[in-house]
């Protein structure tokens, strides 16, 4: 038997607003959605283009309050082609969180506080 990745899930309060910031941060794009039947839920599956693996964003209409993320000691890695020039995306959106410059990585926020590292291609990559 063998697992393969399939998706992350992260909860969301506006749906809208995530779908912005993965398309402008990480250049992620909606690949699937569905609607709850009687409105309570919204989902959208997003991918980098490149690989099957997909973040699904889930949106509760029941949930009004910001999610408990505690401390954010669970987090998502992108490595970034051109880490300089995203580097400076990030930064003039203010979602810099955390920069560890003497190992060449960030964090990045999203609108509900869920961090992002961000690091460099490995070497000779």
């Amino acid at each position: 038997m063998r697992f393969t990745f399939n998706h992350t899930n992260l909860n969301v309060c506006d749906l809208e607003a995530s779908l912005a910031f993965y398309q402008r941060a990480l250049g992620l794009a909606p690949v699937r959605e569905h609607t709850a039947d009687d409105g309570s839920f919204r989902l959208a599956f997003l991918s980098d283009g490149k690989s099957d693996y997909q973040l699904e964003l889930t949106w509760l209409r029941d949930h009004p309050a910001p999610y408990a993320l505690g401390e954010n000691e669970t987090h998502m890695c992108f490595t970034a082609s051109d880490y300089e020039a995203a580097h400076a995306l990030h930064q003039s959106m203010g979602c810099i969180v955390f920069e560890n410059t003497a190992m060449g990585l960030y964090f990045i926020a999203d609108p509900d506080g869920h961090w992002f590292e961000i690091v460099r291609p490995p070497q000779g990559a």
